[in-house]
């Protein structure tokens, strides 16, 4: 599933930046509600998921299954995306996200089968992880532009 998720990665980064530039400031940082994230805020999460994410895929390298979790909303809170210009995220989410597709690109198969602890209830190898981060952000970009 590795290369497919590749594949989509590098997808998502060529096309979703222009899609988020082309919203509006309003319809970027509109909050739904109180205590719902607004589309800048939802781009700034995966900001975040990339940072959590990228310490997993280096550090289970060479650590015996590191535990690396994160509280989604403290994190978008005190990063503060919701005042941040949106180039400023979008380019961000752009080029972490091509700093990991190189990453994983280069990591060994047989790295890839290492372990980390994200703290939900089992180890999971980095191949694994790499998938499911695609799949996260997708279900998260569907939500704030369409696309293929």
């Amino acid at each position: 599933m590795t290369q497919k998720s590749l594949s989509r990665l590098e997808y998502l980064g060529s096309i979703i930046p222009a899609k988020l530039l082309a919203l509006s400031d309003d319809e970027f940082s509109k909050k739904p509600s109180p205590k719902k994230w607004s589309k800048k805020q939802m781009l700034g999460h995966l900001i975040d998921s990339a940072t959590n994410n990228h310490h997993r895929f280096v550090r289970a390298q060479f650590e015996d299954k590191p535990l690396i979790t994160y509280n989604a909303d403290e994190w978008v809170d005190a990063s503060r995306y919701q005042s941040m210009p949106t180039r400023h995220l979008v380019y961000l989410w752009q080029l972490y996200n091509l700093h990991i597709t190189l990453l994983i690109k280069q990591i060994p198969t047989a790295l890839m089968q290492k372990e980390c602890d994200s703290g939900d209830t089992s180890l999971h190898t980095l191949e694994w992880l790499f998938d499911d981060y695609v799949v996260h952000m997708e279900h998260h970009l569907k939500l704030l532009v369409e696309y293929d």
